[in-house]
């Protein structure tokens, strides 16, 4: 995606606020030499960064359109309770929770006889990527009804693959589609299917009209907090840091703090120089900026993660006594908060219009 809803744009308007009050603590004395300290250390928790990898399934309620819901709109019954003497070809298929019609060109593979899952697994591509677009190759348990990522012992009566047109990266273009059409085809060449594409100029344009979309709805916030006195070390930051709720990152220089469900990707993440926690003696490093980020589409509205944000950055501010400031380093102050609040309640009516509520999965993996 080409725009991006920064924080800083956001505050433009806003130049000439004063500050008042966000902080009170003072400032500390330029006498006190060398960088704040950690108290004797905590047991850290075993708790790591979750992968958004575990979070890639998509809702039920966004299939494709192939199951999920009654002719009269009613939920179908969990086909795991039907009577096994019914025939699999029989029973209404599932809508997958991986590929979803609303941001996935799908391509329908459709084998003489079932296929196995052993057969299948041999000639998968070799990487689930297209450019800079991820897909999916499903298929339809012939047992089940469920749409699934293949897996041996089980047989399969048809395929699908879903591409997807847009996330962070742009627009799916058509060279992108060409080869997401060379991986699929060659798949089923091996299992013996018949492969339909939908029209490329139709999904090259629906990518477009995704990621203009999704460009003009990101949200992404960005706060740096800077130290007023005397630098701190890292192990004063991660033990600080470590009382508000975050625990160590998957990367160097990164502190999270985790969302509620397992797999869910982190609320809030604390950056700082990745080359301090490198560092033989991270009692020997300095710090005096520290980045306290929201990816607003990742979390759900109703866990209230821009007050979660707000919350941190003042507690933050405090314990190190440190300035809220933007990227150039201007002071923020309480309406500037209250601004974004506002504007960020129009942004979530917006995503929910477009069955792209901010932190379920379809909206996880198009702002991605």
């Amino acid at each position: 995606m080409t725009t991006d809803w920064s924080l800083t744009a956001m505050l433009a308007a806003l130049g000439g606020l004063v500050l008042v009050g966000v902080l009170a603590q003072g400032w500390w004395s330029a006498r006190r030499a060398g960088p704040r300290r950690p108290l004797p250390p905590v047991p850290a928790p075993d708790r790591q960064e979750p992968s958004l990898g575990g979070a890639a399934g998509l809702s039920p309620d966004g299939g494709d359109g192939r199951g999920g819901l009654s002719p009269d709109g009613g939920e179908l019954p969990d086909l795991r309770t039907l009577d096994e003497s019914v025939p699999a070809v029989a029973r209404v298929r599932r809508a997958s929770t991986r590929i979803d019609a609303l941001i996935d060109a799908i391509a329908t593979l459709t084998p003489e006889s079932p296929i196995s899952g052993e057969m299948a697994l041999s000639h998968m591509p070799g990487s689930r990527r297209a450019g800079t677009k991820p897909f999916h190759i499903e298929g339809l348990n012939a047992a089940s009804g469920d749409w699934e990522l293949p897996h041996a012992g089980q047989r399969y009566s048809e395929f699908q693959a879903g591409l997807q047109m847009a996330n962070r990266s742009g627009a799916l273009n058509e060279i992108e589609y060409s080869e997401f059409v060379q991986k699929v085809q060659g798949f089923a060449d091996g299992i013996g299917a018949m492969v339909e594409f939908p029209d490329m100029l139709d999904v090259v344009g629906r990518a477009r009209e995704l990621d203009q979309f999704a460009g003009g709805h990101d949200a992404q916030l960005a706060i740096c907090l800077r130290a007023r006195g005397a630098a701190w070390t890292l192990g004063f930051v991660q033990q600080g840091a470590l009382r508000h709720g975050f625990v160590p990152g998957s990367m160097p220089g990164r502190l999270v703090m985790p969302g509620q469900e397992d797999g869910a990707p982190p609320v809030l993440t604390l950056n700082f120089d990745a080359q301090a926690a490198l560092a033989d003696d991270p009692q020997a490093s300095s710090l005096r900026e520290l980045t306290l980020a929201l990816d607003v589409l990742q979390t759900p509205e109703a866990l209230e993660p821009f007050a979660v944000w707000q919350e941190a950055a003042r507690n933050l501010a405090r314990d190190f006594e440190a300035d809220v400031c933007d990227d150039r380093g201007q002071v923020l102050n309480l309406h500037a908060f209250q601004s974004i609040g506002l504007e960020l309640a129009t942004l979530y009516k917006a995503l929910a219009s477009r069955d792209l509520a901010a932190g379920s999965p379809v909206a996880r993996r198009l702002f991605s």
